[in-house]
This record gives structure tokens, C-alpha cells and sequence, in this order.
């Protein structure tokens, strides 16, 4: 790669889960774990929770989706709206209903020229699997849920019950996650409400997670009652979103997409 020419990416985020997006339209660039790493660097790098490289693969946008520390990941329901209004704004792609591919399939997404950004996220399914997650000397039974990518989700009286998150939840069965897990905590507010925290494989407490938000929306309405259609709205860290889930457990997340500003990114793929 001639690392003599600025390669320029974009830093972005949806409800603060951040992102660097790398365009990729020909599918030219070969990134390594070690340099996704160094772009994710929060000390000294760019700094974001994980790297999107938008290509395109039979004929189709594509999302490369790394977590911050270089490992791949199947999907990422905040990471595919920035990058939808990362592909709208820089005239890639006209507003309104069209679709990304992703290593859990295409997903089709409703991006209008402002406002949220609506995805199909597609089934998001209950495994039969009993779980239990450990956190700041507590342990709670939780849901084994499966959004393309595996969760284990968590109801709790107050979310102040996990602590400060520093470390990974521990999960068993462990031989349920071979790739790992992205472990949430529900705490319920009034209504259709709910607050959630997400440590994610390969990244740590961030401060959203799109995939996470509807693996929470269905642990939710299985703590409830059950019945579906459900809508919720889910608060994590960073903001607000909304997650729709029809009777055959499709889900629908609905949310903001914000470009924060364009960065040089050439140094850090000497790595």
C-alpha cells in the first residue's frame, strides 16, 4: 500500500457508539487486525469502538466490520446506519429504502435526508440454552439470545447492581460462546421503557450497541409476557433508540446517525 498519499476516513457515531469509516467502493484496501487496533486506540489513535470499511461485494455495498480490537464481527445495528448515512451524504447512494450487505446477510435500511435511520435487523432469536452472567460479585440467570451475533442479556433491579463494567462478565456455559459474547443489563423504567449497559467481545463497556438493543427489546418481552408484536424504547448510554419486534421475531431498529469530522488515517496503516 503507498502509505505516501493520505488515506482519509470518517469518525462518526449512533447514540455515541463510535466508529472510523474507511470507503472502500473497489475493494483496494487490506487493513490487518494490528492497524484496525491502532486506528480504534483510544490513548493514540483515532479512537472508536470499531472500524467500518464500505466496499462493495458482488456488485453490492458491503459492510467490514471490525470491533476495536481487530477481531471481525458478523453485523452492527449502529455501525450500518452510519455508515447508510455515511454512504447518503457523500453521494454514494440517494436517500430512502435501499440495502448493505453484512457477514449476517443484506439488511435493508429507510435513510431519509434528515432524521433517524430506520434498519431491518432481521430475526433475533431465543435460544433454548439456559445462561448465567457473573458481574461485581453477583450472579443473575439471564436469556441466550442470537441478533446474527451472540448475547447474553441480563434483567436487574437497578443497573448500579454491575458496577463500574471494567472487566469482562464471565458467562456460563462458556462452551455456548466459542467467539465470544456481548453481555447486557436490563433495568426496567415505566411503560414501554427500559435502560440498558452492553460489554461487547472485543471492545468492552460502550456506550450503545445496535444489536445488543434488540437482543434487550426481546429478553424484555420474554421477561414480561411474552407476546408479540412488542415496541420498546431502550436507552443506553449514549442516547435513545427504538426497537420494533413483529410476531416472527424480525426486528426493526429505528435511531440516530451522526459524521463527526473526516481524518487522516495513513499513519496508523504503517502498523
Amino acid at each position: 500500500m503507498n502509505t505516501h498519499a493520505p488515506i482519509v476516513a470518517t469518525y462518526g457515531h449512533g447514540t455515541e457508539n463510535d466508529f472510523v469509516i474507511i470507503f472502500d467502493p473497489e475493494n483496494m484496501l487490506t487493513i490487518s487486525a494490528d492497524q484496525v487496533s491502532a486506528i480504534c486506540n483510544r490513548a493514540a489513535g483515532v479512537g472508536a469502538d470499531g472500524l467500518i470499511r464500505a466496499t462493495k461485494r458482488d456488485g453490492r455495498w458491503f459492510m467490514d466490520y471490525r470491533n476495536g480490537d481487530g477481531s471481525i464481527a458478523e453485523m452492527c445495528g449502529n455501525g450500518i446506519r452510519v455508515m447508510a448515512k455515511y454512504l447518503v451524504e457523500r453521494g454514494a447512494m440517494n436517500e430512502g429504502i435501499f440495502g448493505i450487505d453484512t457477514r449476517d446477510g443484506l439488511k435493508h435500511l429507510r435513510v431519509p435526508a434528515q432524521g433517524d435511520i430506520t434498519v431491518n435487523m432481521g430475526k433475533v432469536t431465543p435460544e433454548e440454552e439456559k445462561i448465567s452472567v457473573s458481574a461485581n460479585g453477583r450472579s443473575w440467570s439471564g436469556y441466550n439470545i442470537n441478533v446474527g451475533n451472540p448475547h447474553a442479556v441480563v434483567v436487574v433491579d437497578s443497573l448500579d447492581e454491575i458496577g463500574d463494567l471494567k472487566s469482562a462478565p464471565i458467562v456460563t456455559p462458556a462452551e455456548e460462546y466459542p467467539e465470544g459474547v456481548n453481555v447486557e443489563f436490563v433495568e426496567f423504567l415505566a411503560g414501554n421503557e427500559i435502560k440498558m449497559r452492553v460489554f461487547e467481545r472485543g471492545v468492552g463497556e460502550t456506550r450503545s450497541c445496535g444489536t445488543g438493543t434488540c437482543a434487550v427489546a426481546l429478553a424484555a418481552t420474554l421477561s414480561r409476557n411474552g407476546k408479540l408484536p412488542a415496541k420498546w424504547v431502550v436507552y443506553p448510554p449514549g442516547g435513545r433508540l427504538e426497537v420494533e419486534i413483529d410476531p416472527h421475531y424480525n426486528a426493526m431498529l429505528t435511531g440516530p446517525a451522526v459524521l463527526v469530522r473526516d481524518v487522516d488515517i495513513s499513519k496508523y496503516l504503517e502498523v
